[in-house]
């Protein structure tokens, strides 16, 4: 797979839905409630990230689920990079990038999210031929103002920033011209997965899909 390839399929899959649940999930045994609850509300893609021993039976179950494709984030290493692609994963998210990870991916036929988060990293990204980046921490690095101020020296390049998105601000960011979509864990609360609520899940997932960009 060429990084070209790799974005294309990227962007593909931001523009599935105006959000992304970033899922941190502990047990793998409501994985694929918690999946089929998302993309009944109109979330399909999916990032389960790898910070929990279950992460990898969570993408494993969540692959099962008709219309869902689930993704890893967290990818910080090669070998994290095959694990993910063993168990189901259709895309990665890394929070930054290194020439070991965008390799990896590249090898492993893995469409990659590379994250940056100033004009540099995206600039060494773009040289790569990475024109869909994930800007990341979206807030701590100055929110949907920063962001759109890349929009005019490095037009080539669209974002799905994460990192503090809320429902509240999501609708600046899915604003500006250089957004696809925003990556949030709001849609998918502990409490309300810890309580086995999937109906209210649901509702909270459609109320993300209904967001314009």
């Amino acid at each position: 797979m060429t990084p070209e390839q790799a974005s294309a399929q990227s962007e593909d899959i931001c523009r599935l839905a105006p959000v992304i649940p970033v899922l941190v999930v502990k047990d793998a045994s409501s994985a694929a409630d918690l999946a089929r609850a998302l993309v009944k509300g109109g979330l399909p893609a999916l990032e389960v990230t790898l910070r929990t021993d279950a992460a990898l039976d969570v993408i494993r179950e969540m692959s099962t689920v008709e219309g869902g494709v689930v993704g890893a984030g967290t990818l910080l290493t090669p070998a994290d990079v095959q694990a993910a692609k063993d168990a189901g994963a259709k895309f990665g998210v890394s929070p930054g990038a290194t020439d070991r990870i965008i390799d990896a991916c590249l090898e492993a036929d893995l469409p990659l999210l590379p994250g940056a988060a100033t004009a540099s990293e995206a600039m060494y990204l773009l040289e790569r031929g990475f024109t869909v980046q994930k800007f990341f921490p979206a807030e701590a690095n100055g929110g949907a103002p920063a962001l759109k101020s890349l929009a005019s020296p490095l037009p080539q390049i669209r974002f799905c920033p994460t990192g503090g998105v809320s429902l509240k601000n999501a609708p600046d960011y899915l604003s500006l011209p250089n957004t696809l979509c925003v990556g949030g864990s709001w849609v998918a609360p502990g409490n309300l997965v810890d309580a086995g609520d999937w109906s209210a899940i649901t509702a909270l997932a459609a109320e993300a899909a209904a967001l314009p960009r």
